[in-house]
């Protein structure tokens, strides 16, 4: 169904509404008040709902047959991802950043066909960075090719810098899963990495694997919303997504289990070695 649709017309409509919605956003950052969701690591703005008010009736205005999913219309539980084409969208990814004015947020806006995307736009209006990515026709960091830069060596755990995020569950299998796997692979007996980023940002985190700047993301407890985008920029970069848990070499986009890889010619191995360094299993 692809085929039928202008991938590349959805693409600059989205690229002209994440313009739109980062002008919002910066208008608002440091200055909205915020509520818990699950906890207090977990929250929302009143920002968050109206740019998915914003994207949200623009694109039912435009393409009035599509499909829509966003993080503040989700109901648990009721909201699924169509085999439709469906715009995934995350209005504000990076909500603590941006209630702390730390200048890693962004709008993320995915399209899927069948449930597997095939445009994203992720915008962060505070760098001004506009990624974008389209099914066949590469992707792109403010026009520029992505990769920004090949790898320098051989991708191995031992030259990696990966990308980590904490999560909102501080307790439990998870938590112990994710701590005790980063301590195995910084550790001098372990993977002996070279270092852990985190942005606070799934879409972030994804965008920088495409660039090249980190060579692999693990993430667990994200939503569709919060990767669709990223996820084919980095297809379209020459990287892959693999399952967050091992031996799921072709993952469902809302899985929530998720290791985001760069291209390299040591990227199947590197996801191997990966999956031995997991301590437990993310389970979500």
């Amino acid at each position: 169904m692809s085929e039928s649709i202008d991938l590349l017309e959805v693409r600059d409509f989205l690229v002209k509404l994440a313009y739109e919605a980062g002008e919002l956003i910066l208008s608002k950052t440091g200055k909205t008040g915020f509520v818990d969701k699950a906890n207090s690591v977990d929250l929302v703005t009143e920002t968050d709902a109206a740019v998915e008010k914003l994207v949200g009736e623009k694109l039912a205005e435009k393409y009035p047959n599509f499909e829509f999913m966003g993080e503040e219309s989700y109901v648990p539980g009721e909201t699924k991802l169509s085999e439709k084409p469906t715009f995934v969208v995350d209005p504000i990814d990076g909500t603590t950043n941006f209630i702390h004015s730390f200048p890693f947020s962004c709008t993320s806006l995915g399209f899927t066909v069948n449930r597997i995307p095939v445009v994203g736009v992720v915008y962060n209006p505070f760098l001004k960075l506009m990624y974008t990515g389209v099914k066949g026709h590469g992707s792109f960091l403010n026009d520029e090719p992505l990769p920004l830069r090949k790898s320098f060596s051989n991708l191995t755990l031992q030259n990696a810098l990966i990308g980590i995020e904490w999560g909102t569950q501080r307790s439990g299998p998870n938590y112990k899963c994710k701590v005790d796997t980063f301590n195995k692979l910084a550790a001098e007996d372990g993977g002996m990495i070279h270092g852990f980023r985190s942005l606070g940002s799934a879409a972030m985190n994804i965008c920088a694997v495409a660039a090249g700047q980190l060579d692999a993301y693990w993430e667990g407890g994200c939503y569709a919303w919060d990767v669709a985008a990223g996820w084919i920029i980095l297809s379209e970069a020459g990287g892959r997504i693999v399952g967050g848990n091992p031996g799921i070499w072709d993952p469902s986009v809302d899985q929530r289990v998720y290791l985001a890889v760069k291209g390299d010619e040591g990227t199947e191995q590197f996801i191997k070695d990966f999956w031995d360094s997991i301590v437990g299993t993310l389970e979500y």
